[in-house]
């Protein structure tokens, strides 16, 4: 028997405009834009053998007290020493959360110290944290097998193997940026977009797969795009007659089908097509609740997520501490509303090519070229996050580096 706290809580939803309303008070919250936070995945390996396959157990001992619910229903969760929350992905992918902090410095200070602080704990067991986004050495395998994950499982069979790829070997790095004042949230949310192909090719890293490579430069994102568009194509599309952000999103999330259906047994199947829509419409034999809605959209994985804050979910898991590097260019291009213009601007031509990035990388020529002019204006932006100095440096050589690597693919 599997329970969830969370079952029953939240207002019943009787129709579409009471839903609308719903999403519209979580999931932009207007104010500054003062906050920054991340999230990053990473792969777990044997030290000796990065093929060896990692089994829950393992990964249960080497965490202890820091073990999500997902991995030991009794264990107490402990944060970090320094605020960030472990979790696990499905293939056994470990990701660390951080709060949010009001300074690039702040937030990478405290995230490098988690981050030492997990190696360590990974390091008495004999496991070490991946270096790409997408598993170089093992097919995928599941390591978790919740309720959740099962449903997903099966839902994405129906599609093809891209959903196990996904679930089970990828490793993503997440920004997270305040969605901005009133009159600043559509030019953040189309620039947050609009960036995101060029970006995704400069920081790609997952090119080779179980062992081969796999002509992808983001086979990570090769999977995510192979899978349901209806939860992970981007919300917003250039050249598109657009509504507002809130309305787009409310589009989305209403006409995506259900992934899972919570209940109170293992099987958390739903039936294939039914939307939220069609929920709301009375699908299914009982109303959803507001609860059920915020659940909804957790299943929802497009490139830019709004959670209140927008979450760019684009990039691939960096080596070591090479995640610093596009933390660092997003939250200089979004440090006012003059470089978030300027940045749409520069990325507006290129806005759709997801594929084209995920595929070619910085070997097509345009997105090197648009990569090329970001990284140049997050240069310029660089100073504004008033980075100690020997951190400011060493982000700035790492930016260059990435900057030059882009000019050897324009050649």
């Amino acid at each position: 028997m599997v329970t969830s706290p969370d079952l029953d809580h939240g207002s019943i939803l009787r129709e579409s405009a009471a839903a609308v309303r719903h999403l519209a008070r979580i999931c932009f919250k207007t104010g500054p834009p003062t906050h920054i936070g991340v999230e990053l995945e990473w792969t777990v390996h044997d030290a000796a053998d990065p093929a060896r396959p990692i089994t829950a157990a393992r990964l249960r001992s080497a965490l202890g007290r820091h073990s999500p619910a997902t991995l030991d229903a009794t264990s107490p969760a402990e944060p970090l020493r320094h605020g960030g929350r472990v979790t696990l992905e499905p293939g056994g992918q470990l990701e660390i959360s951080t709060p949010p902090r009001p300074s690039v410095a702040a937030l990478i200070t405290a995230t490098e110290a988690d981050i030492a602080q997990v190696t360590d704990l990974l390091a008495a067991a004999g496991l070490v944290l991946g270096r790409s986004g997408i598993d170089p050495h093992r097919r995928p395998g599941p390591v978790l097998e919740t309720p959740r994950y099962l449903a997903m499982r099966a839902a994405f069979d129906r599609q093809g193997p891209a959903g196990r790829t996904m679930m089970y070997s990828t490793a993503g790095l997440q920004v997270c940026l305040d969605a901005g004042e009133p009159e600043q949230v559509a030019d953040r949310w189309a620039a947050a977009h609009a960036v995101g192909p060029p970006l995704l090719a400069a920081f790609a890293s997952a090119a080779r797969h179980a062992g081969r490579r796999t002509g992808w430069a983001s086979a990570r994102m090769a999977a995510w795009l192979a899978i349901d568009p209806t939860r992970t194509r981007p919300v917003w599309v250039p050249g598109r007659a657009e509504r507002d952000p809130t309305a787009s999103w409310a589009h989305y999330v209403l006409g995506a089908p259900l992934l899972c259906l919570r209940r109170h047994t293992s099987d958390w199947s739903a039936p294939p097509g039914v939307t939220f829509a069609d929920w709301l419409d009375g699908a299914l034999p009982q109303a959803p609740t507001t609860d059920d809605l915020d659940y909804h959209v957790s299943t929802l994985f497009p490139p830019v997520r709004p959670r209140g804050y927008l979450e760019l979910r684009y990039l691939d898991a960096q080596p070591d501490r090479d995640w610093r590097l596009p933390l660092a260019v997003l939250t200089a291009l979004f440090a006012d509303p003059g470089t978030v213009r300027a940045a749409y601007s520069i990325a507006a031509p290129v806005a759709h090519r997801w594929s084209a990035a995920a595929r070619h990388g910085l070997a097509d020529p345009a997105l090197a070229a648009v990569a090329a002019a970001l990284l140049d204006l997050a240069l310029t932006g660089l100073p504004r996050l008033e980075l100690p100095a020997d951190l400011h440096t060493e982000i700035q050589r790492g930016i260059r580096r990435r900057r030059a690597a882009t000019e050897r693919r324009e050649q």
